[in-house]
């Protein structure tokens, strides 16, 4: 995220521009919201004038029961009109805050992976409640006062120069003096709440680090540590928040102040004109009351443009996250099939490297993988294997289309993931992670991920086919189960395997498994691994394992090390070879090395 120094010195409109399109898809109810607001701006300016025709008619004339029933009839429509005014305007702020938390999150989930590498959870989850909060304020409250007291205010101006032009001209240039130092005020104010709304969202950002790391802080006995690190930033942006409101006080002391001092002097002038005979009581009467119309307007604007200062900081940030991805991570409509697309039709070779060169983007100098090839044929299953850092998980990344290559060919079904959607490619591969994203939802949800449409029987077979069927019956509601959050009430194995029902379940023409057997027991593995090999014969897969025992059966087996392939072949033919293959293997299996 930018920090306030690191944005440029854009106007008020400009950061709330976002809000336009927003607003202008509801343009039917804010021109009735803007209606009925002028109708109750009228009632309300039509009140110091029935004072004025009450008290110049006299208390005793009989026209009296006229006027009162005159200002009962204004006071019913105000009412009528203030409340269908606060309706609508409410109504538009929940509607407005609504479509951004949408559009933000839709947004996010459309980033490419460097902006997940430095995605900080709960920033995004703050800028979704406590910045979107703001905008609700804005559209739902304050917009309304700000228009309502500028119409008061105009209004109250125009009926005060037909009482009195010259006092009402000596008012409006005294005031106008006010509104400077509000101005300036008000700049301080808007880069105070941003910095304010910022370390807000560092406080919620470091409580989900730590609340999602909590195995890690108990077992390192760092709750108190933890406690008084997330104190301090909460302190720290409680100060930050002190000083914007003490700020903000002080510029609504200053208006209301300064408005009221100058219309103070003016009606003194004006008493002495009644004194002389050149007003009369209606006349002052209105005229006071306009006054105070118009005092009580610049006070709300004042007091508006805090709040118009603070809106405008949180829809900066909240356009930030609204940005579109780059074209090539953003899909050119929204993929809703349940049914996967094969991405194998028509081609012989499922998966293709040619001279593949890739370095990440923080690490340009470390090359990942080094005149990487491969031709993965349609129908079979090839093994990735070597030590860490090797280059493994980074083929996979390519083929999904996470990173694009700097050097060289990527192929998949013959589509470029760098330049084809990635949506269409994405929806006929099955992906298998090292760790498995489990979510707050039941099982047979959670394995209906992989398909949507799946019924309860596929989920079923699916989950028998992981062999997860037996610990899945022994949960308390079975396949209604309801897991935590991560599936931290499962073991890794149980998660594991359920993530492979998963894939079953998308029976996908293209697998990739990322060390899919890598948290399983002995006997788990076994059980899995016996499912693989029922899976997988005729299926096009690419299966990246530590554990040579589950790539036995591999139809190749590649051996990675510094992002090159240095063998390749048989599980029986690298192990007569000598090389790396049969001292990975030597280590794991308790054999003699070769």
């Amino acid at each position: 995220m930018n920090t306030p120094e690191s944005l440029p010195a854009n106007g008020l409109q400009q950061r709330l521009a976002p809000l336009a399109p927003i607003l202008l898809a509801y343009r039917g109810r804010c021109a009735l919201a803007l209606f009925v607001l002028l109708a109750a701006a009228g009632s309300t300016l039509a009140v110091p004038q029935a004072f004025r025709l009450l008290i110049d008619t006299g208390l005793t004339s009989i026209e009296v029961d006229t006027r009162f029933l005159e200002l009962v009839a204004l006071s019913l429509l105000l009412a009528v009109f203030t409340a269908v005014r606060f309706y609508l305007m409410s109504w538009l702020g929940e509607r407005v805050v609504a479509d951004i938390r949408e559009r933000v999150f839709a947004t996010v989930l459309t980033q490419p992976p460097e902006f997940f590498e430095t995605l900080r959870v709960g920033e995004v989850l703050s800028r979704l409640t406590a910045d979107t909060t703001l905008v609700q304020t804005l559209v739902g409250t304050s917009v309304s006062m700000a228009l309502r007291s500028t119409v008061m205010l105009a209004g109250g101006v125009l009926m005060m120069a037909l009482t009195s032009a010259w006092l009402t001209g000596l008012m409006v240039a005294l005031l106008a003096l006010v509104v400077l130092p509000m101005w300036a005020m008000g700049r301080r104010v808007r880069r105070m709440s941003r910095s304010s709304q910022d370390r807000v969202a560092d406080t919620s950002a470091m409580a989900g680090e730590v609340l999602n790391a909590m195995p890690t802080v108990q077992a390192f006995v760092r709750e108190g540590w933890e406690a008084v690190r997330y104190g301090q930033a909460v302190e720290s942006a409680f100060e930050a928040a002190r000083q914007r409101i003490v700020l903000r006080s002080n510029l609504t002391a200053l208006g209301i102040s300064l408005a009221f001092g100058v219309i103070v002097l003016v009606l003194w002038l004006g008493a002495r004109e009644v004194a002389s005979g050149d007003m009369s009581n209606g006349a002052l009467a209105q005229f006071v009351l306009y006054a105070a119309l118009v005092a009580g307007s610049m006070g709300a604007l004042s007091e508006v443009w805090g709040d118009l200062q603070r809106a405008a900081g949180a829809t900066e940030r909240l356009s930030e996250l609204m940005r579109p991805a780059p074209e090539r991570h953003a899909p050119p409509r929204l993929v809703t099939e349940t049914t996967p697309t094969s991405v194998a039709v028509g081609e012989a070779i499922a998966v293709e490297f040619d001279a593949v060169r890739f370095s990440y983007p923080s690490r340009p100098d470390t090359v990942v993988l080094d005149d990487f090839s491969l031709r993965l044929p349609v129908g079979e299953t090839w093994a990735l294997v070597g030590a860490s850092g090797a280059g493994k998980t980074t083929v996979f990344q390519l083929i999904l289309g996470f990173r694009t290559a700097q050097q060289g060919r990527v192929r998949v079904a013959g589509l470029d993931p760098a330049t084809c959607c990635l949506a269409q490619l994405r929806a006929g591969i099955g992906v298998v992670a090292q760790e498995p994203a489990i979510f707050a939802a039941s099982v047979a949800d959670n394995i209906r991920y992989g398909r949507l449409d799946a019924s309860d029987d596929e989920i079923r077979a699916a989950a028998t086919a992981a062999h997860a069927d037996r610990f899945i019956d022994a949960l308390p509601q079975g396949y209604a189960t309801v897991l935590g959050e991560r599936g931290l009430q499962l073991s890794g194995g149980q998660r594991q395997r359920i993530a492979i029902a998963r894939a079953v379940l998308r029976d996908p023409p293209l697998l990739l498994l990322d060390e899919a057997t890598s948290a399983l027991d002995t006997e788990s593995e076994q059980a899995v691994q016996a499912a693989l090999e029922r899976l997988l014969p005729g299926r096009t897969a690419l299966v990246i394992a530590h554990r040579l025992s589950t790539v036995q059966k591999a139809d190749r087996i590649l051996v990675l090390d510094s992002g090159c392939v240095v063998e390749q072949g048989l599980h029986a033919e690298l192990l007569r070879a000598g090389g790396l293959y049969a001292r990975l293997a030597a280590a794991q299996f308790g054999l003699a090395p070769p």
